[in-house]
């Protein structure tokens, strides 16, 4: 399953800490992010991520691009209700996943429910609606 990671500048360190511990999980999947959000996690912890472009150079509809194409099975985009500034980012992000039945987080509790049913295969109904998904290449 491919896999976008997104995170306000106040949630990199909780989308960090949240990939260490779901670091088996993820790493059986193909992983990708916004540059900033993207590099952290791959430094911190050695897993492959997709960079797309960074936040203010257009890595959102990068992403929303992709989600609405079809090729994005999940979204962990953790927000700060407090930052302002990206709530026109997050409504875009959320709006396309509810139109295109993308799994979507905007928390570390949901995007935990979320790991946990891509583990057990509650999940695999995605690939079964678009088994010629390709993942990212780098």
């Amino acid at each position: 399953m491919n896999i976008a990671l997104m995170s306000h500048d106040r949630k990199k360190e909780l989308m960090i800490q949240f990939c260490i511990a779901y670091c088996g999980v993820l790493s059986k999947h193909t992983l990708c992010a916004t540059n900033t959000t993207g590099k952290s996690v791959s430094e911190a912890t050695g897993l492959f991520v997709h960079l797309f472009l960074s936040h203010e150079h257009g890595g959102i509809q990068q992403i929303g691009a992709r989600i609405a194409y079809n090729e994005i099975d999940m979204v962990l985009f953790f927000s700060d209700p407090q930052s302002e500034d990206m709530d026109k980012d997050l409504r875009y992000i959320t709006r396309l996943c509810d139109t295109y039945n993308i799994p979507f987080a905007t928390n570390v509790a949901t995007a935990e429910m979320l790991i946990h049913g891509l583990e057990r295969g509650d999940l695999d109904w995605r690939d079964i609606i678009n088994p010629k998904t390709k993942p990212f290449t780098a």
